[in-house]
């Protein structure tokens, strides 16, 4: 319920976004009529559709992506002749016979059902589909939260729930300035004998939106120009309200402390791992066939970090435990489209050294089965098949490895004679972070999670365009130079030349690359305060700066071995196609 509330008053605030100005023109157009015959229906229209679309988007496959931009496509049509009607509805009638019934009831022969007492509410639904498809809200706080958790926890019920409570809200919202707008035309109407004069206003207005979204305008430009920032009202919501308690039964995790060598509590019981799309290193295991073993279930993706951080101490585990009672299972759940490919995946397992079971969790269904949320992410499971404890993220490995020893005891397995926790000498990604220096965030490239973006004129999404680095970079903001094309979680580079800049504050700077679709390498040349990096190039870097991109993976490019403080850092790329997703620091 709590969360239905706030994805409400989330959908309430988007009427302070500019994100919703392309779309008040068509809802204006219908503020001069019976509200429950015209505004309400166009209104439900928007939100059914908003949910449905965004539901689907959230969890698509690539044919339901494509199918929805040609129904945008189409909405645009359809809003394009609806503006025309208002304007010349004449001239409308004779250009566009294909479509006099899609276009003058979508205005003059509204107008008559409306003045003639007959509903008109049909016209109404079908403008506010159409506006479903084409709005495109911002993402603030509390949307991505709901975009987010939709695209990890599958489609359900509850997910497309919030997203209608979301529209809903919105809708509430362009009730009343429907309320208004009506009163408004009707005082004009009335007083100054202009009703016309605004109806083709109107019109303007709405062919202005039309290209306004064909350009893309309504998710790049308008969010720059807003004076009313929404993102922290939400998230002063996001704060105040108290956090949600975790749902009874199931797999979900308490995050409770636990004291070394006291009793462990009963978390739940293993899930089934049937929604694996496929195993590494093993045949398909159940939680039948793992009765009387002690299992720890990590999950995973081969590009995040965090999870490389980890990685060491749980392939120490589970050598050093092999031959004692325990199976550590790794389920791939991938974070970026690149790292659904199954080679992909063989290769890291490969390169990474990992020889025990991986389950390749693409549908996400055994995260859906631990209510999982995080990368990485470490289930503790007794002999008996229960869940007994859990760790999110890195760190508290020796905490870890006493949990794995009280289970093995418990089992009545021996044990190696030598108790103290793994000690690992790391290098390379493996390094554990600088969490003293560490002052820059995880920052995505594609515009869906994209943040603290400095090039002039914001992100133009999915379309090739040309962006500029500006002369001087906040803390923590970033920037393109050249020709490139954002996509949804990736911006992929057009022509040779093209640069990225990023203004951080850490010890280690790592950049999740890939190379051309066409798989050619793409070389490419590192500065960090306009000079080559020298003593502080990483892993994938010459000391001279250069390097090449030649897989999907996440590429270690700087590593400062001094005094750590703010810096400018710079990559070029000398060839064209490369694809750039997401900064992690460390």
């Amino acid at each position: 319920m709590l969360l239905l509330v706030l994805a409400y008053l989330g959908g309430v605030l988007t009427v302070l976004s500019p994100c919703i100005l392309p779309v008040l023109p068509f809802v204006f157009a219908r503020s001069d009529r019976p509200f429950l015959r015209s505004g309400l229906p166009l209104l439900i229209g928007m939100a059914l559709m908003f949910a449905v679309v965004a539901s689907l988007a959230a969890v698509s496959s690539q044919w339901v992506a494509q199918a929805n931009q040609i129904g945008r496509w189409i909405a645009l049509v359809v809003m394009a002749v609806f503006a025309l009607a208002l304007l010349w509805p004449a001239l409308a009638d004779r250009l566009l016979s294909p479509f006099q019934r899609l276009g003058a009831r979508l205005s003059a022969s509204a107008d008559a059902a409306s003045d003639a007492g007959r509903g008109g509410v049909g016209t109404s639904l079908l403008i506010g589909i159409a506006t479903g498809l084409l709005w495109a809200p911002c993402a603030g706080p509390i949307l991505g939260l709901i975009l987010t958790g939709a695209a990890l926890q599958g489609a359900s019920v509850g997910t497309s729930g919030l997203l209608l409570a979301y529209a809903l809200g919105a809708a509430t919202s362009l009730a009343l300035a429907i309320w208004i707008g009506g009163r408004v035309f009707a005082a004009l109407k009335r007083r100054l004998g202009v009703g016309e004069w605004v109806r083709r206003g109107l019109g303007i207005a709405a062919l202005l939106a039309v290209v306004a979204i064909a350009m893309g305008w309504d998710t790049g430009v308008l969010t720059r120009l807003s004076t009313v920032s929404t993102a922290k009202l939400e998230q002063g919501l996001l704060d105040v309200l108290p956090a949600q308690e975790p749902p009874a039964g199931g797999a979900m995790m308490r995050a409770a402390a636990i004291t070394p060598g006291a009793p462990l509590p009963v978390e739940g019981t293993l899930p089934s791992l049937a929604g694996a799309t496929g195993w590494l290193n093993s045949p398909p295991l159940d939680a039948q066939a793992l009765r009387g073993k002690v299992v720890l279930v990590d999950f995973w993706t081969y590009s995040c970090i965090n999870c490389l951080r980890a990685m060491p101490y749980v392939r120490e585990w589970a050598e050093r435990y092999r031959d004692h009672g325990l199976v550590v299972i790794g389920v791939h759940a991938p974070e970026f489209a690149f790292e659904r490919n199954l080679a992909n995946v063989q290769r890291a397992v490969k390169d990474l050294k990992v020889t025990y079971p991986v389950a390749i969790d693409n549908d996400f269904a055994i995260w859906r089965g631990f209510n999982n949320k995080y990368w990485p992410a470490h289930y503790f499971i007794d002999a008996q098949g229960r869940i007994r404890a859990h760790h999110f993220g890195e760190g508290n490995y020796a905490q870890s490895e006493q949990i794995l020893r009280q289970l093995l005891r418990e089992a009545g397995n021996t044990l190696p004679g030598d108790d103290a926790p793994v000690a690992m000498a790391l290098d390379g990604v493996a390094r554990q972070a600088d969490m003293d220096n560490l002052k820059s965030p995880e920052t995505y490239l594609g515009h869906a999670r994209a943040e603290n973006f400095a090039s002039p004129g914001g992100q133009r999404h999915d379309q090739p365009a040309d962006y500029t680095v500006p002369t001087t970079l906040q803390h923590n903001q970033w920037a393109l130079a050249g020709r490139w094309t954002v996509g949804n979680e990736d911006a992929r580079m057009e022509a040779p030349g093209g640069r990225i800049a990023f203004r951080f504050h850490a010890r280690d700077l790592h950049l999740v690359l890939a190379p051309s679709e066409d798989g050619r390498p793409v070389r490419f040349r590192v500065r960090i305060d306009g000079q080559p990096p020298g003593a502080a190039a990483g892993g994938d870097v010459s000391a001279d700066g250069e390097g090449r991109v030649d897989e999907n993976r996440l590429y270690q490019l700087i590593r400062q071995s001094g005094a750590v403080q703010e810096r400018t850092f710079e990559i070029e790329f000398l060839d064209p196609g490369v694809h750039a997703y997401a900064f992690t620091f460390g």
